[in-house]
């Protein structure tokens, strides 16, 4: 199926790894230039070498933190004229509401809830202006999961999913298409180190953590790539009708009641990061 992205420019945040370099690759798959948005620049500038090489097509790469303030806005004003934007970076602490401080979790809504939120302001300012444009916010199941264990992190996607119905419910009045995917436990570093503490505190051997899916849909974790082709579709005109709506991807995980497994206690070990 032709996307009909080819032309297009976008930018992805967090995309020197996981979730959002896997964003990058499909997107320029189907002909999309890029600018590429993390805080690691060797990591970034391997991506660029990597899809120019692949794919042909033009890589920026902007090594930015946009858990400081002023960065989405200084983003904007030299990547202000892209057709889409995927958010995507953020690292949310895990934790209960008596674990996590005051300052760990201001500092983890500030490069998520409020990167994003800053992000989505800037560039839908400027693709109203012009009639135009696809906003994409990868979120997260703790936000219909709801998770004791973290809160900051239930309680933020919670507020993304909010924001981002609010903001797409109007935004098609003026050509604009703001929507949100909200990926289960997807095969990255950071759900594998969850996992293999998880795996060290209930099985007592942190390798042993793939034990611990054993019992979850299908098994085993979700490709990232998995999630990256849903952005690109949902980003593309073959979804010009969609606005406001959250996609989840999770193979059932959400809807399932834990703890349903046969051994260990995997499910309830395995709860949604």
């Amino acid at each position: 199926m032709d996307l009909g992205l080819r032309g297009k420019r976008a930018l992805v945040t967090g995309a020197s790894q996981g979730i959002g370099r896997a964003v990058a690759e499909a997107l320029a798959r189907e002909g999309c230039d890029l600018d590429l948005v993390a805080r690691n620049a060797e990591a970034l500038d391997a991506a660029r070498i990597a899809l120019t090489r692949s794919h042909h097509v033009e890589v920026t790469v902007h090594a930015l933190d946009l858990a400081v303030r002023g960065s989405a806005a200084m983003l904007a004003e030299c990547c202000g004229l892209a057709d889409i934007v995927v958010n995507n970076a953020g690292n949310t602490p895990r934790g209960d509401i008596l674990e996590v401080d005051e300052d760990t979790w201001r500092t983890g809504w500030e490069l998520k809830i409020f990167g994003y939120i800053n992000m989505t302001r800037e560039f839908y300012r400027r693709m109203k202006e012009r009639g135009a444009g696809v906003i994409v916010n990868v979120i997260g199941i703790g936000a219909e999961k709801l998770d004791y264990a973290y809160t900051a992190g239930t309680t933020g996607n919670a507020a993304l999913v909010a924001m981002t119905r609010a903001v797409g419910s109007v935004s098609l009045d003026y050509g604009v298409r703001v929507m949100g995917v909200s990926p289960g436990w997807v095969e990255t570093e950071r759900a594998k180190r969850s996992l293999r503490k998880r795996a060290a505190e209930a099985l007592g051997n942190a390798e042993r953590w793939p034990e611990l899916v054993n019992d979850w849909p299908r098994g085993r974790l979700i490709a990232p790539q998995e999630i990256a082709d849903v952005v690109t579709f949902i980003a593309s005109d073959r979804a010009s009708a969609m606005s406001g709506h959250i996609v989840t991807v999770d193979a059932g995980f959400a809807a399932r009641g834990y703890p349903h497994t046969r051994s260990h206690g995997a499910g309830q070990a395995g709860r949604q990061a």
